[in-house]
């Protein structure tokens, strides 16, 4: 007697799909190409001094807020926001700031809060902000 149907031909097929799968999952693995580095957008630096009063003393732990855009052709703006904190020498670092219009604002207890439009053209630039003592209330 003849069989008629795919049976026959299924179960070779099949046995030879789960033998052969892991050699060809191997042989794609190593053919893959390895992911690269990520390296950073820019090496820019942007490094903030904060001094204050008549002394020129260092400002300690004043927050330093960084806005800038990111403009783009097709798609809207990018807006982004950093936020840093001075050390004790009143000195904030903004790694990868863009070139270009930057907002910078201080605020730092007890003294008048600061806050202007700054035009980095550098890669490694240094703004150096003074702030004043706040007029007293009678």
């Amino acid at each position: 007697m003849r069989r008629t149907g795919t049976a026959g031909g299924v179960i070779p097929f099949a046995a030879a799909l789960i033998l052969l799968g892991p050699a060809w999952a191997q042989d794609k693995a190593q053919t893959a190409p390895k992911p690269k580095p990520q390296t950073p957008v820019s090496g820019n630096r942007l490094t903030i001094e904060v001094t204050g009063g008549e002394k020129n003393v260092p400002v300690e732990n004043a927050s330093v807020y960084v806005k800038f855009v990111e403009e783009r052709k097709l798609k809207k703006n990018k807006k982004y926001e950093l936020n840093v904190k001075t050390n004790r020498e009143g000195v904030a670092h903004v790694p990868d700031a863009p070139e270009g219009k930057v907002l910078v604002q201080v605020i730092a207890e007890g003294w008048k809060t600061y806050g202007r439009i700054h035009e980095l053209a550098e890669p490694q630039q240094t703004i150096q902000i003074h702030l004043e003592k706040p007029p007293r209330w009678y």
